[in-house]
């Protein structure tokens, strides 16, 4: 039988113009994609992952020219940050044009739009136009950073899986809005606060106990693995505590000096990018371990450390 895992790009085009789903690689994380104009194919892209219809996608577009057809407006300092990271892991809120189904947008009058760094897929989006691409994992799982990740998760259902390589970013885009004048952060992401405010100055954050889903990743316990997960600065104590347990660590750049199952060092250089593209690939990798507990300590809460432990955080399900 045929791998579903395929580098023709061709093909992947063609399948999305008829109506299917394929899943993509990105820069950030793998994802579940359909043309816009196929609402067969976006609602299966929902039963396929389990998604709540009440949460909206992210349209993927080639370049500044297809996002502006898809919104009404393009408030300044969103164009200043397409203009600063487009192509990238950046996604924009803005006011959907009419012609955008409900169906994508969750029935709000935002959409999310942007442009992926991935040259795989950019090829495909030149000759598709526009797609809806959640990540391409079951709800609330670990999202993929490879081809293989997707094909484990989905041994049935596509048709293909584009393989692009390795995710460079490795953890999701961040997501900026703008409402009432400022600039609104969403979700943290692979593009750091800090990044952000260098082009548009301080960020408003968004209320997230308010119980309207804005955007995708909002969600308390968001990335999870299957295996209970422990989020902790004083990973020796937990040990401690659990001697007879089967544990697995993730610590992001020195050794815990425990003798347990399994310990994975995130970047032993202390590079917070390095530690955002080894994330997600060593809690797949942990999650095939049968282990007891998976413990991580937290990152440095700066920079990309803090959306990393953002996405740990929601991972936490003990």
């Amino acid at each position: 039988m045929e791998s579903i895992v395929q580098s023709s790009v061709e093909k992947a085009i063609a399948l999305l113009k008829s109506g299917e789903v394929v899943a993509i690689p990105t820069e950030t994380v793998y994802g579940l994609a359909a043309s816009i104009d196929h609402p067969k194919a976006i609602d299966y892209i929902f039963e396929l992952k389990g998604r709540p219809r009440t949460n909206p996608l992210i349209v993927h577009v080639a370049n500044f020219a297809q996002a502006e057809k898809l919104c009404i407006n393009f408030p300044t300092p969103l164009k200043k940050l397409a203009e600063q990271f487009w192509p990238g892991p950046l996604t924009l809120v803005l006011p959907k044009a009419e012609h955008i189904s409900n169906q994508i947008t969750a029935g709000k009058n935002t959409i999310g739009l942007r442009v992926p760094k991935h040259p795989m897929l950019l090829k495909v989006l030149e000759e598709s136009g526009p797609i809806a691409a959640p990540s391409a994992n079951p709800f609330e799982r670990i999202s993929p950073t490879t081809a293989k990740h997707v094909a484990d998760y989905f041994p049935e259902g596509l048709k293909m899986v584009l393989d692009g390589g390795n995710c460079s970013a490795g953890i999701k885009s961040t997501i900026i809005g703008f409402e009432n004048g400022e600039v609104i952060l969403y979700r943290l992401g692979a593009i750091s606060v800090e990044e952000i405010e260098g082009v548009v100055g301080k960020l408003a954050f968004f209320n997230a106990k308010k119980s309207t889903v804005v955007t995708p990743g909002m969600s308390k316990k968001h990335y999870a693995p299957k295996t209970k997960t422990v989020v902790t600065h004083d990973v020796g104590n937990f040990i401690v505590q659990h001697k007879t347990s089967k544990i697995g660590i993730i610590k992001f750049k020195e050794s815990s000096q425990f003798h347990i199952y399994k310990e994975v060092i995130l970047s032993k250089s202390g590079d917070l990018n390095e530690a955002a593209q080894n994330i997600y690939s060593t809690l797949h990798e942990f999650d095939q371990l049968d282990l007891d507990y998976i413990v991580i300590e937290p990152l440095p809460d700066e920079g990309l450390g803090r959306s990393i432990n953002d996405r740990l955080s929601r991972a936490m399900h003990v």
